[in-house]
């Protein structure tokens, strides 16, 4: 019998940050493609666009008029999931029906007030004022009392669900934890507990230790495809230095963040020349007044390219009803990130 080998045998990897498992089929990655081919995103953009509701001066949907901003720019979003005012109260039925009441604050970042930039494209330093300006709504918005965690992404390309192709991002302010940042709390909690130490920061030091997943690194941060990586080009940014959320950030780590972001997205668009789409998010800890000892700040890149820029990856069939599952192992694709890095 062979010996087992992670490049060639199926097998599952555990997830040491959500404490779930990924199913690795590394020798599917041969197999012929008749699947669905997305098109491919070529549109030249002008810096300006008068019909954007996002661009500097142009009036939005509800009726407002953007300022003439020369930088970043945040709005409360018109069509905001959550609400400041919805009344507290909940429903419960048998024990099996449960419903409850959630408030929060949806906002709406402009990066820039230039319409055809991504952040490939941007200029470190104006990178940098999108990091202030996270900082920023993430201790304004969590200082509110019934705010608890404070959720900052970004949805790029049409094919990711965005609406607009003007450079921005979202912060959804609200008074529980998602599920998504709660599962990672109780994995980070409980290793610290066990280990008096950084969950992410040991895993941080075995990844530079190896190497074979880290794509690009600085003073102060990695960029790497996690072990346990779902999507084909998933990356996560780890900081180098423990440090819980954006409130407790230095100056150099905020440019070596934005240089590490800018990098990230440039490797991104030339790995199949296209601009690159993907849902990005920052996980720092909840806004709930406590401490938080165990919690690590990262980024998550979730782009959904599979083959090229016309071959999509779909979570169907056993991903929907057993759990996730990837063809493309996570060293074979930060070997060819790495590549353009």
């Amino acid at each position: 019998m062979s010996t087992f080998d992670l490049t060639d045998h199926s097998h599952r990897r555990y997830n040491s940050l959500t404490g779930e498992w990924v199913l690795v089929s590394p020798h599917r990655s041969k197999r012929p493609w008749q699947g669905q081919q997305e098109e491919t995103q070529r549109e030249q953009r002008p810096e300006y666009d008068p019909s954007c509701y996002l661009c500097p001066t142009n009036t939005r949907a509800n009726g407002e008029t953007n300022p003439d901003y020369d930088a970043t720019f945040v709005f409360v979003n018109d069509f905001a999931a959550l609400q400041a005012d919805s009344p507290s109260g909940s429903f419960s039925k048998g024990g099996l029906l449960k419903a409850e009441s959630e408030r929060g604050i949806c906002k709406v970042i402009c990066f820039s007030p230039r319409h055809d930039l991504t952040l490939s494209d941007m200029a470190v330093e104006d990178i940098k004022k999108v990091i202030d300006l996270w900082q920023k709504e993430y201790l304004e918005l969590g200082a509110l009392e019934y705010i608890n965690y404070v959720q900052i992404f970004e949805n790029k390309g049409q094919v990711m669900g965005s609406s607009n192709p003007h450079p921005h991002g979202q912060i959804w302010a609200q008074s529980s934890v998602p599920v998504e940042p709660a599962k990672e709390m109780a994995q980070q909690a409980a290793y610290y507990r066990e280990n008096g130490r950084s969950l992410l920061a040991d895993y941080l030091q075995l990844e530079l230790e190896e190497k074979s997943r880290v794509v690009l690194e600085n003073e102060h941060f990695a960029a790497l495809v996690p072990f346990w990586a779902v999507w084909p080009f998933e990356t996560i940014i780890i900081s180098k230095r423990h440090f819980q959320h954006l409130g407790q950030i230095s100056e150099d780590e905020k440019v070596a963040y934005a240089k590490i972001m800018k990098q990230l997205s440039a490797v991104y668009d030339s790995l199949f020349q296209t601009s690159f789409p993907y849902s990005a998010g920052l996980h720092q800890s909840p806004t709930d007044g406590q401490e938080h000892p165990e919690w690590h700040f990262h980024m998550h890149f979730y782009p959904p390219l599979l083959r090229s820029a016309t071959v999509k990856k779909f979570m169907v069939g056993y991903e929907m009803m057993g759990n996730p599952q990837r063809d493309i192992t996570p060293e074979s694709a930060a070997e060819r990130l790495r590549s353009l890095a």
